[in-house]
């Protein structure tokens, strides 16, 4: 129902489409209650002019729509729609002054124009000796505008509409309107941002924008113009050529008709603001302004909120009293339209609950529906309103205003009669099949809450000594660490953590990645996959459920040198969850159908892989820094070579289950809620018999050693707006002796954000969002890692700052005081912190038991780091670091950086393609 004005006035916008013609009509409301004649042409400018006459008072109503509104604004100029209305009230080419004085001095009244997203319209009536005079103005401004525009016109209407906004928004609610139209409508929808636009971009508003707004849009064929009152066709068709027949057209014009965005979640918002109390906003997008639905969703809105006997609002608001007022709208534009429910919380009720009884009052409308009588009460209001509103010539509602909307909305200025047929014919089934059509999921919910006021103390600290010293310790609290065997062999390892009612138990095989060495790479991982993929007497689907309804998680994963399933289960299901445990550990299924499937995704993810740069490089270094041959020589990913994935059989996973993951290869650790009288009867029953056959599988960790020189290999990824750098060499193992130096050092130089490399390029060059050197863990020799991803054009660079820093740490600026200082009391002070969660007590045992170090190893490390000195750093560095042999992976767009690699000196530099891995 466009000719809804309150609701237009009330939301600062108003409604519209487009039309044509040239025809004489006469009709009629219906039951002859009223007649409107007009009689509409075009001019052989294309602009399209309606005349209506009434001759009870000698005043003559002028409307000019333009088909222009914020809709048509580009991106970063939202506002300008309505700031150029502003400027048309500025002067003219041949009358450069304020448009209100000759109005005032002819008595006109009425005057005034608005925007809307659809439209912009100019408006006011006049005694009819004035006629003459507002159509000169009203042609002077639609085609000798611009000469008169000036900067310090612009800079003025700027600041006016600038503070209009401020005015607007600083009103109770008066934000809320952005936040409705950016969360109903998607980016890049011409309904995304409002009318009044943005401070930004009001600001950039320019004398170029001005000119290039009015000569698209401003042209008489994208223009309504309607004369109401005393004048007829034959007065008013000399009267538009004489002063606006000289006017240039406009261009042809490519716009928006209808874009009905489809929502299928609810969304919500909270906004704070100062506000008296709080206000709720739900809101739908609904059917365009045309649309017959529009009409039933209009009667829907009437009688859910429209009045004291709505049903919102009696509910709310009489009947239980815990809202003071509700509404209900359905706001009507040319592509979309709006319906909303407005509810003003009561001062000390629960917007929970206001909001549970609104859904009561919405989901017994749509499940019901309206009564006849309702429909008949708001098609009765509705027509009255109209008929009332027509009484005028002119103004908000007026015979002026109700042509030009018609026609603009639908080609045809009596449109208001169709939207008064389509409610005179509306009925209860339509209305409520509209409803539970538009009124469903989607909806985007704004509630408005007061801001409390907050004040600051007058009492402050003394800021001038600088930073709080700090001057305790915490102390490490690291749980007893027991043991035990089960009848097998079968070491077990406790801790205990009462925190929470859960237990954590690991069982680590020696395997891991390093166990594919010699035979077909991913075959660790897709062994674990398959694990939970159905056990004992449970397929794949049943034991999930099971270990659902017991609320236990099951893990299954390994790393280089171990292979850990691991469960979390609740201390009161420990029993029911270790016997599943026991079923997934002794009598996998491997069922074929099940190992297809999980072929499948591993295959997919290895494809994956091949696109992402840091996958790309972790499978491709291993082989070069360790060689082919050494158990270590494979991806750092995991998920092994797609060939042989798709060569793995049932009898490899057998096979590999019974080699790897067995008893006499495995150690189980409990950390939890429990204790180890508790649980070892437990463990016992499940895992005290188990006994396999065949020998245990037996890895060779050899010695590798490091190349002579460096070499830089690019994967070309072309179109690449990055180079991901990622460099490795060998270092010693994580078990070494100097292992917390080696670490200190790592860190001081690339390994926290505050380190050398990272405070380089990313904090002083800003070529990169973070860059690091890292070293991953491993029984045998590990790798030392260079990890940098930098724009592609400082590719080079960052590659020659690379390399300084490495050789700077080993050369002429090692490691200083203030470094190992920062280092050591990040270590010490975030120790106590480290081990809060049984999950990480157990990581600890874990990592332990993996590098041959006592239970207890967390123990020890203050007194480790507090005795670190510069002396260990460098010795640690001569010992690790050699940039001269490390091997490079660049990927990214190979045209662009080779020539700066070559330039790095980094070794031999060669290329391969994407498609080649």
């Amino acid at each position: 129902m466009t000719v809804l004005k309150h609701l237009t006035q009330r939301l600062k916008v108003s409604v519209g489409v487009l039309a044509v013609s040239s025809t004489l009509i006469s009709s009629a409301f219906a039951k002859n209650d009223i007649n409107i004649d007009y009689e509409k042409f075009t001019t052989d400018n294309g602009l399209t002019v309606i005349v209506h006459e009434d001759r009870k008072a000698p005043v003559v109503a002028v409307a000019v729509w333009y088909k222009v509104g914020s809709k048509d604004e580009p991106e970063g100029k939202s506002g300008f729609a309505h700031l150029f209305e502003h400027l048309m009230f500025n002067g003219t080419e041949n009358y450069d002054d304020e448009w209100f004085g000759p109005l005032q001095e002819a008595g006109a009244t009425g005057l005034n124009g608005t925007t809307n997203f659809d439209r912009t319209n100019y408006f006011q009536t006049v005694p009819t000796p004035a006629l003459d005079r507002i159509l000169w103005m009203e042609s002077d401004r639609m085609g000798h505008l611009l000469g008169a525009v000036t900067q310090e016109k612009l800079d003025e209407q700027r600041g006016v509409v600038q503070n209009e906004k401020r005015q607007g928004e600083d009103q109770p609610y008066g934000s809320v309107f952005t936040h409705i139209f950016e969360g109903l409508f998607p980016i890049g929808h011409p309904y995304h941002h409002t009318v009044i636009g943005s401070m930004e971009d009001l600001n950039s508003a320019s004398l170029d924008d001005v000119k290039g707004w009015f000569n698209q849009y401003y042209g008489p064929n994208n223009v309504i113009l309607v004369l109401s009152g005393d004048i007829n066709a034959e007065e008013a068709k000399p009267l538009v050529n004489k002063y606006f027949a000289d006017i240039e057209p406009g261009p042809a014009l490519s716009k928006w008709e209808a874009w009905v965005p489809k929502r299928s979640a609810n969304t919500r918002e909270v906004i704070q603001d100062k506000v008296p109390q709080s206000r709720i906003y739900r809101l739908w997008v609904s059917p365009e302004n045309t649309s017959s639905t529009a009409t039933d969703l209009f009667i829907a809105a009437s009688v859910m909120g429209d009045g004291k006997n709505s049903r919102l609002y009696k509910e709310l608001v009489y009947d239980q009293q815990i809202a003071t007022n509700a509404s209900v709208f359905n706001y009507e534009l040319q592509m979309a339209s709006i319906f909303g429910v407005t509810v003003d919380v009561k001062d000390g009720v629960d917007v929970a609950k206001v909001e549970k009884e609104i859904d009561k009052v919405i989901s017994e409308f749509l499940r019901k529906g309206p009564s006849k009588d309702e429909v008949k009460l708001v098609s009765t209001k509705q027509r009255a309103s109209i008929i009332r509103g027509l009484e005028e010539v002119g103004g908000f509602g007026g015979k002026a205003d109700t042509l030009a909307s018609g026609e603009f909305i639908a080609g045809d200025p009596n449109y208001f009669k169709t939207e008064l047929d389509e409610l005179a014919k509306a009925t209860p089934k339509d209305v409520k099949a509209a409803a539970n059509k538009w009124l469903k999921e989607g909806w985007h919910q704004i509630t408005v809450v007061p801001f409390i006021e907050h004040t600051a103390s007058t009492e402050s600290v003394d800021r001038s000594s600088g930073l709080p010293p700090i001057n305790a310790e915490t102390q490490l609290s690291f749980p007893e660490v027991t043991q035990t065997t089960l009848s097998n062999g079968v070491n077990v390892v406790f801790a205990k953590r009462s925190t929470v009612p859960l237990v954590n138990v690991a069982v680590q095989f020696d395997a891991g990645y390093a166990a594919d060495a010699g035979g077909k790479l991913g075959l660790a991982s897709f062994t674990t996959q398959m694990l939970d993929e159905g056990a004992g007497k449970y397929d794949a689907l049943e034991l999930a459920a099971e270990l659902e309804q017991l609320g236990t998680n099951l893990n299954a994963g390994s790393n280089l040198d171990t292979t850990t399933v691991s469960m979390s289960m609740l201390t009161e299901n420990m029993k029911p969850s270790l016997a599943l445990l026991g079923d997934i550990l002794k009598s996998p299924t491997f069922k074929e159908e099940e190992i297809e499937r999980q072929r499948g995704l591993i295959l997919s993810n290895i494809a994956q892989q091949k696109t992402r740069p840091v996958s790309i490089a972790l499978t491709l270094l291993p082989p070069l820094i360790y060689g082919n041959d050494h158990a270590y020589g494979i991806p750092f990913t995991g998920t092994g070579a797609a060939q042989d994935v798709k060569e793995i059989t049932r009898s490899d996973l057998v096979n590999f289950k019974n080699t790897w993951l067995r008893p006499d290869n495995a150690t189980i650790f409990v950390v939890g809620d429990t204790t180890l009288d508790t649980i070892k009867p437990m463990l016992e029953k499940e895992f005290g018999r188990w006994k396999v056959k065949g020998n245990k599988g037996v890895k060779q960790i050899t010695e590798a050693s490091m190349p002579e020189q460096g070499q830089a290999i690019i994967i070309d990824r072309p179109g690449a707006q990055q180079s991901l750098i990622l460099a490795a060499h060998l270092a010693p193992p994580t078990g070494a002796d100097n292992n917390i130096a080696i670490n200190a050092m790592n860190k001081t130089l690339g390994g926290a954000f505050t380190a050398r490399v990272n405070m380089n390029l990313r904090e002083d060059k800003s070529w990169s969002y973070g860059a690091y050197t890292f070293l991953q863990d491993a029984r045998g020799q590990r790798p030392f890692m260079v990890y940098a991803p930098v724009q592609t054009d400082k590719t080079g660079p960052s590659l020659h700052e690379l390399k300084k820093e490495l050789n700077a740490y080993v050369g002429d600026k090692p490691p200083m005081a203030n470094e190992l200082e920062r280092a050591r009391l990040d270590e010490v002070r975030s120790l106590p912190g480290q081990f809060e969660t049984a999950n990480a007590v157990m990581y600890s045992l874990l990592s332990s038991k993996r590098f041959n170090r006592e239970y207890n190893y967390p123990e020890s490390l203050v007194e480790k780091y507090n005795g670190l000195s510069l002396d260990d750093l460098s010795s640690a560095a001569k010992e690790v670091l050699h940039p001269e042999k490390l091997t490079w992976i660049i990927i990214g767009d190979a045209e662009k950086i080779k020539a700066d690699v070559e330039a790095a000196e980094l070794g031999p530099v060669s290329v391969q393609s994407m498609n080649s891995l």
